[in-house]
């Protein structure tokens, strides 16, 4: 199974946090549900072009957070997620992200006015879609 994982190597988040995060809002937006296999972790490093440690401590994480499951022999699955946890982790991902944007922004000298602008502007935008 191909995953739809962006990774950027230049982005300061590390690779594995990267990796984790991506898979959890694919979890989290339904878009992977319970039950799908995952990659397995030199399948999927190999797809990304990075190494087994690296994919191996996202899946760890990822476990350990309750969101998929290995079952030995037979490979990785989601898991079976609480719609809360799914909303949570939805919530939490986007305010992040919008943080990290603002946060951007005004490392370029935008004033709060200037940055609700333009947030207001990519809406608008959206919505003309």
């Amino acid at each position: 199974m191909e995953l739809p994982i962006r990774l950027s190597k230049d982005s300061r988040e590390p690779i594995y946090h990267q990796i984790e995060n991506q898979l959890k809002a694919l979890i989290a937006g339904g878009h992977l549900p319970a039950g799908t296999p995952l990659p397995s972790i030199r399948a999927l490093s190999k797809d990304l072009e990075i190494s087994i440690i690296t994919t191996r401590r996202a899946y760890q994480n990822l476990e350990n957070h309750g969101f998929i499951r290995t079952l030995q022999g037979k490979g990785t699955f989601v898991a079976e997620i609480a719609d809360t946890t799914k909303q949570q982790v939805k919530v939490s991902t986007v305010y992040q992200t919008i943080e990290e944007a603002v946060d951007m922004a005004a490392r370029y000298d935008y004033t709060l006015d200037q940055i609700e602008e333009i947030f207001l502007q990519v809406i608008r935008s959206r919505k003309g879609e």
